[in-house]
């Protein structure tokens, strides 16, 4: 397999995480919010988002899986993964967001399958206010007109790892975001 090219370096993902810090420290004016990361791969860029935020800030953890056979590997990498579309949830959140500011905190957005899943979920529960933050906006994938409130980067239909962001569990741990070439 080819080495991971850097797309973004861990300089640009600092910079770029403080600014979205600031933007919804800016936004929610002094007012408490609640951070839900997705698990796993926003775990990274919920941990340095939190910190730029000036807020009275908690957070919290769901999970989500999406039905469908995922391919090898190498196929996923050659060509992607799409699910059948049916998202189920693996592990829900640990507090209430009713009344509550809720953002949701997401390594990707792709094809907009899943975070059109929780924005169902999550509004159902009636929060005060519900945005979405994404690390990397894939928009030319998408399925479902989600849009994120927050955006770190929009890239190009690229296989991406690391900052969280993996291939087959491998390359979470690097500090750029990179792609894997295909084929």
């Amino acid at each position: 397999m080819s080495e991971p090219q850097i797309l973004f370096s861990r300089q640009q993902i600092a910079q770029r995480v403080a600014e979205m810090g600031a933007q919804i420290t800016r936004d929610f004016s002094g007012e408490p919010i609640i951070l839900i990361g997705v698990l796993k791969g926003a775990a990274i860029f919920l941990s340095d988002l939190a910190r730029q935020i000036q807020l009275d800030a908690t957070f919290d953890f769901i999970g989500v899986s999406s039905y469908g056979n995922r391919p090898s590997p190498a196929q996923e990498l050659q060509g992607g993964w799409d699910s059948t579309g049916e998202v189920r949830l693996t592990k829900d959140v640990d507090q209430s967001m009713a009344d509550k500011n809720v953002i949701v905190v997401e390594d990707i957005l792709d094809t907009g399958l899943t975070m059109t899943y929780l924005r169902k979920l999550f509004l159902a529960h009636q929060p005060k206010a519900f945005r979405i933050a994404a690390l990397l906006d894939k928009s030319s994938r998408r399925i479902m007109p989600i849009k994120a409130d927050y955006v770190g980067f929009q890239i190009p239909d690229e296989f991406v790892v690391g900052y969280g962001l993996d291939h087959a569990e491998r390359y979470r741990n690097l500090a750029d975001i990179c792609t894997l070439p295909r084929g």
